[in-house]
């Protein structure tokens, strides 16, 4: 059974809305959850998903308010933090994975957060028990793709192509997913460009995908009551969940 992560930008419109949406989305099939960390220059995140950063910003978006969704959340999805690192590590990075591992969090997605710079604090993943995510390029060689992944926990975090979320992508990665499979065995889920119509496709060679903007854009539209909202994006994420496997 291929899984599927789901991206929420958390906190917006409220800690309550979050809360509600995730555990919609886990009715309807979701496996897991990527709760984002709203951050003013979300370097990865296309248009879709750095306007819900900056309108939760707007609202006064804090780190407890992610805590506090966390703690209703977690002993009910498999939870993961997704953020850029400056958030982390103005708060302090062993007390984030402290947190997070108090609260059930399973692991940490840190795009801006390099393979070797990482280095410095895996021993911290290590001790609590919380995986930091590895990503996989299509640039990237054997050999780097060796190295990214010799101590990989969770899953692989592979970017469907160079750019940023929610563009409309393809590359050839049969390769890059071979030489991941000849590395280790830890699930691989796709990334960037996963939607209800590319979802059959990107999926076909992977353990799962990763579903950001999508969702995000119907958060978004202002059209929607909220209960609106809730209903259409877990709707979507049954859907999605049924297309990556039939």
């Amino acid at each position: 059974m291929k899984k599927l992560v789901g991206y929420i930008t958390t906190a917006y419109p409220s800690k309550e809305f979050t809360i509600d949406l995730v555990l919609a989305m886990k009715d309807k099939g979701c496996d897991s959850i990527e709760l984002g960390v709203p951050f003013s220059d979300p370097i990865a995140d296309g248009p879709v998903i750095e306007e819900a950063n900056v309108k939760a910003l707007e609202k006064g978006f804090k780190f407890n308010d992610l805590l506090e969704v966390s703690k209703a959340v977690a002993k009910e999805i498999d939870t993961l933090w997704m953020g850029y690192f400056n958030p982390f590590y103005r708060r302090k990075v062993e007390k984030v994975i402290r947190e997070a591992k108090e609260l059930g969090v399973g692991g940490l997605i840190i795009p801006d957060l390099p393979y070797e710079e990482a280095l410095e604090y895996r021993p911290l993943f290590d001790e609590y028990e919380v995986a930091l995510i590895d990503f996989v390029a299509p640039t990237d060689s054997k050999e780097r793709i060796r190295t990214i992944l010799k101590d990989s926990k969770k899953f692989i975090y592979l970017v469907a192509y160079a750019g940023i979320t929610g563009a409309n992508k393809n590359e050839e990665l049969k390769d890059v997913i071979l030489a991941i499979r000849e590395t280790t065995s830890t699930p691989i889920y796709i990334g960037f460009g996963v939607n209800k119509e590319s979802a059959k496709e990107k999926a076909k060679d992977v353990d799962g995908v990763v579903v950001g903007s999508a969702f995000i854009k119907i958060l978004l539209d202002q059209n929607l009551t909220n209960s609106q909202k809730i209903s259409k994006i877990s709707t979507l994420a049954g859907e999605i969940k049924e297309i990556i496997n039939s």
